[in-house]
């Protein structure tokens, strides 16, 4: 028995539309009833709102098109003034009127040419006699627009008096949109999460013909119950399932397995699956480079080199800034000698380790030290001979800006100022591996 039913509209479309938005039939259900039919006023607007990838556009996408309900779908991101957003509208909407696509430019400058513009373009006979619907996607970015745009789109059928719906999406609750001095109350839904039933079920329908339902079901089981505690996107669970599939299925191609030895599957993907999980959501390395590096059995550092959230772009003399800046915050002043003079003699941490030393400077946090210091490790660690120009005190200044290192003390000090590096281990080894420098070898909590 079909969960959709309307009279308004024909049952095979809506048993169309049924299997086109499984796990959404309650709120499909739900928005037909608001709709009504077609020559119906509606609600005046609508707002929908729930986590990345709830279906939340997918829904009224679908919906719209199946049942041809003459529509404008705009994302706010994309037009992200208020002209932009008000032209954009009256240029999809002109096409909905005459069925091709416009191309003349529309201009709108205020809100009251939008009022006028936008009765013109609904009297027409297309859409006269039906609800037109205005679908604003990412409907947060309208906050960041002139404060009578958001009031306007909530009260646009009593502006224009005419059949017109305004739809909001958005990933965040109405209580961040209302203004303060108040405004029209929208029709608030809410879509949840997918439960990981409702993963299984929608991402199950996506397997290959050549392989059977209950086989890419019984992977897809597997995904999620590696994925699901860290990743409930639908979009990156569908991406992951795609990328790791046919790696699934190698022991089924070499004949080693059949499609019912779960086990041998399992122990086949978990490595890989495990591999995978370092990267979600990172896009650090295309699709392609992925199976190729599953096919070669390499490791994912071999080929996404510096890991997205650690790699910054910076000069060349800048990166031994940093790392002079690095050693400078975590090795103790006296331990400069053994570090960065050539004829120090034998010296044994031992004989300088004092009691309170004991502890990791990493554990104690990076301390402050003087210009003098970064610079003469500077010249220690650079092949070649640096001159104290004007360009290296520039890039130091440059490294402050982007929060590399921070200013200690005040600068009207007279013993010159003070400094202290704030990135961390992982990170300044990723930049000493571009200069193919060892910054281990240096750090006296390593030795």
């Amino acid at each position: 028995m079909p969960n959709l039913e309307h009279p308004a509209y024909p049952a095979a479309d809506l048993l169309h539309l049924e299997s086109l938005v499984p796990c959404r039939e309650s709120q499909v259900s739900m928005l037909l009833s608001i709709f009504g039919e077609r020559q119906q006023f509606s609600f005046p607007c609508i707002f929908i709102y729930g986590h990345t990838a709830s279906g939340k556009t997918y829904v009224m996408q679908t919906l719209l098109t199946t049942l041809q309900l003459p529509h404008v779908f705009v994302n706010c991101v994309e037009c992200f003034t208020s002209r932009l957003l008000l032209e954009e509208i009256l240029i999809q909407l002109q096409s909905c009127s005459s069925g091709t696509e416009q191309t003349s430019p529309v201009r709108c400058d205020t809100l009251n040419d939008f009022v006028r513009l936008f009765k013109q373009a609904v009297d027409s006979q297309e859409v006269q006699h039906q609800t037109l619907y205005i679908v604003l996607d990412r409907a947060e970015q309208l906050r960041e627009m002139e404060a009578n745009i958001l009031p306007a789109f909530l009260r646009l059928q009593e502006l224009t008096d005419r059949n017109v719906t305004v739809v909001l999406l958005s990933e965040i609750v109405w209580e961040l949109f209302r203004p303060n001095m108040g405004c029209f109350e929208p029709f608030t839904m809410y879509f949840p999460d997918y439960s990981i039933g409702h993963l299984q079920k929608i991402l199950s329908q996506n397997h290959p013909p050549e392989y059977s339902a209950d086989f890419y079901a019984a992977y897809i089981n597997i995904l999620l119950g590696v994925f699901y505690m860290v990743c409930r996107d639908l979009k990156e669970l569908r991406h992951l399932a795609a990328l790791n599939f046919a790696k699934y299925c190698e022991p089924v191609v070499r004949g080693e397995a059949n499609e019912r030895d779960t086990r041998k599957l399992w122990k086949n993907i978990e490595p890989h699956l495990k591999k995978a999980m370092q990267t979600v959501y990172l896009r650090e390395i295309s699709s392609s480079q992925w199976e190729r590096l599953q096919h070669d059995g390499g490791e994912a550092g071999q080929l996404k080199g510096l890991s997205a959230h650690t790699h910054v772009e910076l000069p060349y003399y800048s990166k031994f800034l940093l790392i002079a800046a690095y050693l400078a915050s975590y090795n103790p002043v006296r331990t400069d000698k053994r570090f960065f003079l050539k004829h120090h003699g034998k010296i044994k941490k031992t004989n300088f380790m004092k009691k309170h030393e004991k502890t990791s400077n990493h554990l104690l946090g990076p301390k402050p030290f003087p210009l003098d210091r970064l610079l003469a490790i500077l010249y220690s660690i650079v092949d070649n001979r640096v001159a104290p120009t004007a360009n290296i005190f520039s890039q130091i200044t440059s490294l402050v800006t982007l929060q590399l290192l921070s200013v200690v003390g005040q600068n009207d000090q007279l013993d010159g100022p003070r400094y202290k590096c704030t990135v961390s281990l992982d990170f300044i080894r990723a930049i000493a591996r571009t200069v193919n420098f060892d910054i281990i070898k240096y750090l006296y909590d390593f030795l």
